[in-house]
């Protein structure tokens, strides 16, 4: 009887500093799935290190920008910006926002950062320099997240597992987080923590990471939602947020 390869799933929160990059790795072999490790502070050489030999990673960070917001971008750089006929909240919501972050708001009622508009733009500065490495090893990165990366987002896939409420991040929540991990454990009784509750308590960074390797999981066992084909052109232009199926 053949044996069932061994994979590997990553998990990365990625910060602009790496010093606040959580990373983590799932080891599955066969049924048995276990955490291989989980840190907080991680270079891009690590992160490369860790997404190589994955079946699947999960990164916590926007691949792409709105294609409007580009085009305007673009419009404005060269001089020959189309002007709108109303630049009120619609225009500037489809400026901002893009096709995938306003359908993660209509699933779970999770509205993601503005990648082109808030802080999280600094990270994803970070992983199109990350990408570009992957690609010179010859990993395909689609920003649809159909390669071997694919864009997670730890707070909306809590809501569409039932915690959607609970507010587990910084100093302020380290109690919460600690129930948090309770709960999980009891939401995946299929995974061995292997100890590292303990970091997951203390620091979000590192519970996003589990998070976000969880969901790659469910991603590459066809257990998240897909883009749907009126979303698909969108998706491959400007990303998919990956949510794993309630």
């Amino acid at each position: 009887m053949s044996s069932v390869a061994t994979r590997l799933f990553v998990g990365i929160d990625l910060a602009a500093d790496p010093r606040r990059t959580g990373l983590a790795t799932l080891c599955e072999d066969g049924d048995a799935v276990r955490i291989d490790d989980v840190r907080v502070g991680a270079s891009d050489d690590d992160v490369l290190a860790a997404v190589v030999p994955a079946a699947k990673a999960g990164v916590d960070v926007p691949f792409g920008w709105p294609r409007q917001f580009v085009d305007v971008v673009g419009g404005h750089h060269s001089g020959d910006l189309a002007v709108p006929e109303d630049t009120g909240p619609g225009w500037r919501r489809d400026v901002l926002y893009r096709r995938t972050d306003l359908e993660v708001r209509r699933l779970v009622g999770k509205t993601p950062l503005s990648v082109a508009a808030d802080k999280i733009a600094y990270p994803a500065i970070r992983w199109t320099v990350i990408a570009a490495r992957l690609r010179e090893q010859g990993i395909p990165t689609p920003l649809d997240g159909t390669g071997v990366t694919c864009e997670v987002y730890p707070g909306a896939a809590l809501a569409a597992w039932g915690f959607g409420s609970v507010r587990y991040k910084k100093a302020k929540g380290t109690q919460v987080r600690g129930e948090l991990v309770e709960a999980l454990g009891a939401l995946w009784p299929w995974l061995d923590w292997a100890g590292h509750q303990g970091l997951c308590a203390t620091t979000d960074d590192a519970l996003d990471a589990v998070i976000a390797a969880v969901v790659a999981r469910e991603v590459f066992h066809g257990r998240a939602v897909s883009p749907s084909a009126e979303l698909a052109a969108a998706a491959a232009d400007e990303g998919w947020i990956w949510l794993p199926t309630p």
